[in-house]
């Protein structure tokens, strides 16, 4: 297997991608923090002192995904379409499915993925005053779908 971003000699290197055509792309990850049960209903209830966690993780997802290519060194850019985040409260945990939407010439996993991550850590920096057991973990890309370019 070749690796897309190394050079020949070994160094990395961004991926030329001029050659491929725009396409519509589509991303799912998903991810979980884990939180203490006390955690869960403050959050619930909306009694966390720095908020709405549920809405800043919501809104932080969604910049996380339009910041990507700043934080990964050699992501291109990307204009997003759409990121869609969906948050599920569970008895345990915070379950975070994050969906991007593009039409280009690589995919949008990145950001997908990098929604998710940025969603757990805006979980974790609201909710750290009250838990400090919280766990972040399984952030994996769910699903990556390119559409077929019709002429």
């Amino acid at each position: 297997m070749k690796l897309t971003h190394v050079t020949s000699s070994g160094d990395a290197c961004m991926m030329d991608i001029s050659g491929k055509d725009v396409v519509r792309r589509e991303a799912v990850a998903v991810g979980m923090i884990h939180l203490q049960s006390n955690t869960i209903e403050l959050v619930r209830q909306n009694q966390v002192k720095k908020g709405d966690v549920l809405s800043v993780a919501r809104v932080a997802a969604v910049q996380g995904a339009k910041k990507t290519p700043e934080l990964i060194p050699l992501c291109h850019s990307l204009t997003l379409d759409h990121v869609d985040v969906k948050l599920s409260v569970k008895a345990d945990s915070i379950h975070i499915e994050c969906r991007a939407v593009c039409h280009g010439r690589t995919g949008v996993e990145m950001e997908a993925l990098t929604a998710v991550a940025v969603a757990a850590l805006t979980i974790y920096d609201m909710c750290k005053a009250v838990d400090k057991n919280m766990v972040i973990s399984e952030i994996s890309l769910k699903e990556k779908v390119k559409h077929e370019v019709h002429r």
